[in-house]
C-alpha cells in the first residue's frame, strides 16, 4: 500500500484536506462520550466521513468517543465511534473539534450516508 509524506507546510487545507463534502447542519444534536467527559453539543457540518462540533472547550486531540445522534427524518437513533482529529482552540474565532467517525460497519455507514443525503437535500433546497 503506498502512502503519501507531506513536507512541512506543504499540508492541503480546508476542503483540499477534506475526502467528502461537507454540509452545514441546523439544530442537530449529538451526545459525545469519552473516558473523561459526557458533552451535549450541536453539530455544524457532516460529511460521510465525521463532523464538526462546536465547543467551547474542545477535547484533547486522540480522544476517542462514541457519538449518539436521535433520530432525524428517516434515520433512526444512530451510536458511532469516533476520534478527535483536530481543534479549534477556545481562543479563536470559531472553537470547536473535528470528529473523524472510526469502524463503521456496513449498516452504520448506510445510515450516516443517509443522515448526509438528508442534510445535502435540505441544505440545498
Amino acid at each position: 500500500m503506498a502512502t503519501k509524506t507531506a513536507k512541512a507546510g506543504s499540508e492541503p487545507r480546508g476542503a483540499e484536506r477534506r475526502g467528502a463534502e461537507r454540509f452545514a447542519v441546523k439544530d442537530m444534536k449529538v451526545d459525545l462520550q469519552s473516558e473523561e467527559a459526557f458533552l451535549f453539543a450541536y453539530v455544524e457540518n457532516i460529511s460521510e466521513m465525521g463532523i464538526f462540533v462546536a465547543a467551547a472547550h474542545p477535547l484533547p486531540l486522540g480522544s476517542k468517543l462514541t457519538l449518539r445522534f436521535p433520530a432525524r427524518g428517516d434515520v433512526g437513533p444512530l451510536t458511532l465511534s469516533g476520534i478527535v482529529r483536530w481543534i479549534n482552540p477556545p481562543r479563536g474565532r470559531h472553537p470547536g473539534m473535528g470528529i473523524a467517525f472510526e469502524s463503521l460497519t456496513p449498516a452504520q455507514r448506510e445510515k450516516v450516508v443517509a443522515l448526509v443525503r438528508a442534510v445535502a437535500y435540505l441544505t440545498r433546497n
